[in-house]
């Protein structure tokens, strides 16, 4: 594995150049731009196990062990930082309540060892393949719907707090652009601490988990109970009856991560400017893949390479791995200390808006600059259409929803036995069915803290946790469920009366 090289003065990045994954800053300076990803992934890391019901403290451990893993794979040559993948969160829904937990963890290893058997084949067959089915049209496409596909969640949360959201936002702009040297490196991490100053001042940061883990009867208890603690890990299940059939709802899961590991890889390399990059395209799905399956082993979600961390890398200007050495050590040392992750987990919606508002904007700049550097002819209909489609839909926040098969297939069922039929839930009146349900404001202050972090502006996102502590999630479903069943029952005989179905 080759030894970091000390960029320039090992100081500050001179205007146009960028610091190569084999480089590195001097330890301070890459130190707190390691902390800068650690607080870009830190949210939405934390919601898929709220939303799930998985320990969070255990996800927040597999999260760095494996990016510590992806980075030993691809011989710490691909900055990237693996955090939670959202597209297990509904087959791990579905599975844990239908099956428990043990049988979606046996889920997320299948998927991770598939992914990893499909990393192995890129890296001894060569990259043909992927390339003529994910040309720069659509490379680039994938990347922009990185970002303005979470630009809904960065909205949302500005919304919570709009003050101290513009005054975050105001400070990440300034010192990114008046500052250069090592205060324009930090500059997100600066405006999260100004916004979250001006959080602080105006009353909206929020201490009582804080002060709930901090109180304890002695040194011994703050040590073993209150400050440090081992998460809890769970083993999958391979042997129960119905783990075998839920494994085949998280197989499209691998589609998704080689979509977001070859957008990832691709916008790496537009960044550095080292077309070469791509060529460790084969371990990076490798090392997703093992990442996956060890988290899947030990009770965590599955893993993904960020797009939050890459619009920290193009606001710095800095893609050594070092950085990504202290993020991953930084987040398994949080996993051991629930006060800590309590402390960030306070972080109050409006900062976090602040900030994502500049970065997700940023990952989609990414995209269309791949577009640029490959000289996308947009005057093919084929691209314009690639391109025009997958960017409205990302923006729009399409979602779409289907009936277990096996469930839908019985004999039993009430739901029509209607052959690969997909329902859109945000179509027009009369078309299709929408669903409606009455979700929990993110205003209140129990539910605030995830929706801030929610990659996605739905309902379902906002619904993570309730009064009560309990799955919030499970109970927005099922109210989801219950309101909105007779509605697609009616609507789906039709279309199945018909001949017809919608995909």
């Amino acid at each position: 594995m080759p030894l970091w090289k000390i960029h320039g003065n090992g100081r500050t990045v001179e205007p146009g150049a960028v610091v190569r994954p084999e480089e590195r800053l001097n330890w301070p300076v890459s130190f707190a731009i390691g902390l800068q990803h650690v607080i870009a992934m830190f949210g939405a890391t934390f919601l898929v196990p709220i939303i799930t019901g998985f320990p969070v403290a255990t996800t927040l451990l597999f999260s760095g062990v494996g990016t510590l893993l992806f980075l030993l794979i691809t011989k710490n040559r691909l900055p990237s930082y693996l955090g939670s993948s959202f597209a297990f969160i509904a087959p791990v829904t579905a599975a844990t309540a239908t099956a428990g937990m043990g049988s979606a963890l046996a889920g997320i290893v299948a998927v991770g060892v598939l992914l990893a058997i499909v990393g192995l084949v890129v890296q001894f067959a060569g990259l043909g393949w992927i390339n003529r089915l994910m040309p720069p049209v659509v490379a680039g496409t994938i990347v922009a719907l990185i970002g303005f596909n979470l630009a809904p969640v960065a909205w949302l949360n500005y919304q919570e707090g709009p003050v101290t959201a513009t005054v975050t936002l105001t400070a990440v702009v300034l010192f990114s652009v008046l500052f250069r040297g090592f205060l324009g490196r930090i500059s997100i991490f600066l405006g999260v601490i100004v916004g979250y100053i001006v959080a602080v001042i105006r009353g909206e940061v929020d201490y009582t988990e804080v002060k709930a883990l901090a109180e304890a009867d002695g040194f011994l208890d703050a040590v073993t109970g209150k400050w440090f603690g081992l998460p809890p890990f769970h083993l999958p299940d391979f042997a129960s009856p119905g783990t075998w059939s839920v494994i085949a709802m998280f197989l499209p899961v691998v589609l998704v991560l080689i979509a977001e590991n070859v957008g990832h890889v691709r916008g790496v390399a537009t960044m550095v400017g080292d077309p070469k990059i791509n060529e460790h395209t084969g371990r990076a799905l490798f090392a997703d893949g093992v990442a996956t399956t060890f988290a899947g082993v030990g009770g965590g979600s599955g893993t993904t390479t960020y797009g939050e961390n890459i619009g920290v890398m193009a606001a710095t200007r800095v893609y050594s791995t070092a950085v990504y050495w202290v993020a991953g050590v930084v987040a398994i040392l949080l996993a051991f200390s629930p006060v800590v992750g309590a402390v960030f987990n306070s972080i109050p919606a409006g900062v976090i808006g602040g900030v994502t508002t500049a970065l997700y904007g940023l990952i989609g700049i990414i995209g269309i600059k791949i577009w640029v550097d490959n000289q996308v002819d947009f005057s093919r209909p084929v691209n314009q259409y690639t391109a025009a489609v997958g960017l409205v839909i990302a923006i729009a926040g399409f979602m779409f929803t289907a009936p277990a098969s096996n469930w839908a297939a019985s004999s039993s069922a009430p739901w029509p036995r209607c052959s690969s039929t997909t329902w859109a839930t945000r179509s027009p009146a009369g078309a299709r069915p929408v669903l409606t349900t009455a979700a929990p404001s993110c205003r209140s202050a129990s539910s605030a803290a995830t929706c801030r972090r929610s990659r996605h502006a739905e309902p379902a996102a906002s619904a993570s946790t309730d009064a009560a502590g309990t799955s919030g999630a499970a109970s927005w479903l099922h109210q989801a469920w219950t309101q909105n069943l007779p509605r697609l029952l009616k609507w789906a005989r039709s279309r199945c009366s018909s001949a017809t179905s919608t995909r």
